[in-house]
């Protein structure tokens, strides 16, 4: 640690923990340190960011300010405008550096990133932003990321450095969420690095044997999968800690048929490790893709403007489909579901319904605890058939809840108005006779025919593949994410093997 020399700021973002931090270690070898996180009013304003997001930042908040005065500085918490307190701060402390980590976030982050840098150049400040994760920013071509990807979280874990305060530092409250024009709410999971670490102990140790083979039950999921994806979002944990953990407990796993099950449970966490990324990198290379379909040619087949009617029986669960209502209501109110019920949303959306997928989506992104834009956006996409280059997958809500709730035990727990209906009819309510007009009311009638919506919207998306050019500009997509990449983020920011479901859920 130096014993003098310019203040270094430290801009905590998604990256809210000390331990394997590389900006943080990098600047506490050059003076004293100011970590500094900014709540942003305007930030909370936006469309896709929820009080349950927000709660669970404060947790993680709370927590790192736990850890940083134990390491000599105390968290700088400071409410407003990045630009605004950032040239606050360089004009408090002469020839001070900022250090922050490199972020793929929304549209909004984006452009608050470009105005910081605008104004720090401005001002002769350096800003120097370290990967912290497999995402490379401008990245030249795809050829070899997944061997990137395996240098970068195989590398040593970086450990907690010793600071120096910087002195006279003032300090804001944390807002109220009302305040932030925000619902309160409880985020549904506990946050901050303690939280983390159990979780992934208990994943490791006891919940994630059967993985692997329990994480597409939105019943059995929730305790099987590793639940660490809100963590990851927000970086209590970096994604090399926990491949260095999930290293470890694989050569932990004893040989033959006794570890049969941790072997493929722990092969398939990792590999969706590097899936998270892979996503991620589709985002800080493309970002148009929060807003407009990645295969251009699939921007005529418009659908539906938005059914207010439609896509609030879609949000509330009130859709008449029983298995698409508990997902739904399952998801409003823990802020989780696994990946395949997430996947059948978006296409009971896109599809059945016939909505745009930006407005499904931003309902999603506020639903969901983990939202990361990068994953997100590629893959709502993805599950909505505008990518042009992935099989078109149309959920059979129906079908999907025989297949993974087959006794209705998810069902029952979510829509109760459902507890009389018998076990042969509780996925499709309507078809039973005994069900007179005045039970009716407590549970609605589908709002669309499951069987005609799909064979409308098939017909519609092939039609459109058909299309003159399609097949031109589908592959011309495939090589910018195969090889090379598309329109980059080339100002101060900018593979893994694709998957055709939501990679959220971890």
């Amino acid at each position: 640690m130096a014993s003098s020399g310019p203040v270094q700021i430290v801009w905590f973002k998604r990256d809210l923990r000390v331990s394997d931090h590389a900006a943080l270690s990098a600047a506490s070898a050059l003076g004293p340190v100011l970590p500094l996180y900014i709540i942003e009013p305007t930030y909370w304003r936006q469309n896709d960011v929820s009080g349950r997001q927000y709660d669970f930042l404060v947790q993680c908040l709370e927590g790192l300010n736990t850890d940083l005065p134990a390491l000599g500085s105390p968290l700088c918490i400071r409410v407003g405008d990045a630009v605004d307190i950032l040239a606050d701060l360089t004009r408090q402390f002469p020839g001070c550096t900022l250090w922050s980590h490199e972020e793929t976030g929304n549209a909004w982050t984006y452009q608050r990133d470009l105005a910081v840098a605008r104004a720090l150049r401005d001002v002769s400040v350096g800003w120097n932003e370290h990967s912290q994760g497999g995402v490379v920013r401008r990245l030249p071509s795809r050829d070899g990321w997944a061997g990137n990807w395996q240098r970068h979280v195989a590398a040593p874990v970086a450990g907690r450095p010793v600071l120096q305060p910087a002195p006279g530092v003032r300090r804001d409250r944390v807002p109220e969420p009302q305040e932030l024009g925000l619902q309160p709410e409880r985020a549904g999971q506990a946050g901050g690095r303690r939280a983390a670490e159990h979780v992934l102990e208990g994943f490791l140790i006891e919940r994630g044997e059967f993985y692997r083979s329990a994480m597409s039950s939105p019943l059995d999921g929730a305790a099987a999968c590793s639940r660490l994806s809100p963590h990851l979002a927000l970086g209590v944990m970096s994604v090399r800690e926990v491949y260095h953990r999930l290293q470890h407990r694989r050569e932990d796993v004893p040989a033959g048929a006794a570890g049969r099950n941790w072997r493929g449970s722990l092969q398939s966490f990792r590999s969706r490790l590097q899936w998270r990324d892979h996503f991620m990198q589709k985002l800080e290379d493309q970002p148009s893709i929060e807003f407009e379909n990645l295969h251009p040619g699939l921007s005529g087949l418009e659908r539906d403007a938005v059914d207010d009617a439609r896509m609030a029986a879609w949000r509330e669960g009130q859709t008449g489909i029983p298995f698409v209502d508990a997902c739904m209501r399952s998801l409003n109110r823990t802020g989780w579901l696994n990946f395949r019920m997430r996947a059948m949303l978006v296409s009971f959306a896109s599809y059945h319904l016939w909505q745009p997928w930006q407005a499904s989506g931003q309902h999603l992104a506020r639903m969901f605890l983990d939202y990361e834009p990068g994953i997100h956006w590629s893959q709502v996409q993805m599950q909505s058939g505008t990518t042009g280059i992935n099989t078109i997958r149309i959920y059979n809500p129906v079908k999907q809840g025989h297949d993974q709730d087959p006794d209705g035990v998810f069902i029952r727990q979510w829509c109760p108005e459902l507890a009389d209906i018998p076990d042969s009819f509780l996925h499709e309510p309507w078809k039973w006779s005994a069900r007179d007009v005045g039970a009716r009311g407590a549970y609605p009638a589908p709002i669309i025919d499951v069987a005609a919506a799909a064979r409308a919207a098939r017909d519609r998306i092939h039609a459109a593949r058909k299309a003159p050019g399609f097949r031109d500009e589908a592959a011309s997509i495939v090589r910018k994410h195969a090889s090379r990449s598309g329109r980059r983020r080339s100002t101060t920011r900018s593979g893994g093997k694709p998957s055709n479901q939501l990679t959220l859920g971890l």
